[in-house]
């Protein structure tokens, strides 16, 4: 009797720490265990170390330009550390912001806030070309929103989610306007996860039929080379509202 009570025991055990495992796995899981540089906008030893390197340095733009056009002065500023779309100037070029270089397989960090009721994004595998008339046309977006925006209702349009097709994996808070949130987008051979304050938000395979199959199901299906590419630039939405970046940072895998 007692070994029957035993194995049960064991038993029982062994399917708790498997709904734990599980349950962690919709955790951030850091990819390295280093140290990280409590600064805004700057590395630890433990992160350069670990292949970590800075995609803004709060100081200048370096490293972007404005989609489709790389000599203008555009309305991305920074701003007190913090790379800053104002939404209200009309003396610059609007329009999305996208890195000089592209990127394939990497580990994508950032912290980002917005004005009450704004909406904003980060776009992954953007193509750039002047037969592309926005960022947004070939490039999957991070959805960034405000949870006053009116969109808040639309499961699939909230934060961390891939704008448009799926709702969040994790129901995951974005923090009021002002407040700070932290994002990583992962991606590696066209699999890509999403994460939000710590909560994995969503996951897809680009190179799968099942992804090219619900692109057909949404308005994307106008745009012929959306969402294909498993390699681009990285870009931020300049979507008429203000928007707030730093600590932008990425590690290529």
């Amino acid at each position: 009797m007692q070994s029957k009570i035993h194995l049960l025991f064991l038993l029982l055990l062994s399917f708790a720490s498997c709904k734990n495992e599980k349950k962690s796995e919709n955790r951030l899981k850091p990819s390295t265990e280093v140290k990280i540089s409590a600064t805004p906008n700057q590395l630890s030893e433990a992160e350069k170390e670990a292949g970590w390197t800075l995609l803004f340095n709060g100081k200048t733009t370096e490293g972007w330009h404005l989609y489709n056009y790389p000599d203008s002065t555009s309305v991305w500023q920074v701003v007190d550390g913090t790379l800053y779309c104002d939404s209200k100037n009309r003396e610059y070029q609007q329009g999305d912001f996208v890195t000089d270089r592209e990127f394939e397989n990497y580990e994508l960090v950032f912290d980002w806030k917005l004005a009450k009721e704004s909406n904003s994004g980060v776009f992954i595998n953007v193509q750039e070309s002047p037969k592309y008339a926005a960022a947004w046309h070939t490039g999957p977006e991070y959805q960034l929103l405000d949870p006053e925006h009116r969109d808040q209702v639309v499961a699939n349009k909230r934060s961390g989610c891939l704008f448009a097709f799926y709702p969040q994996l994790n129901p995951t808070e974005t923090n009021r306007a002002g407040e700070w949130n932290t994002s990583k987008i992962k991606q590696v051979d066209g699999k890509v996860e999403f994460y939000l304050n710590g909560n994995l938000t969503a996951k897809a395979d680009f190179t799968s039929p099942q992804w090219t199959e619900r692109i057909a199901e949404t308005h994307f299906t106008k745009f012929p080379n959306y969402g294909k590419a498993t390699k681009g630039r990285i870009g931020l939405q300049d979507w008429f509202s203000d928007a707030w970046f730093r600590n932008i940072k990425i590690r290529e895998l």
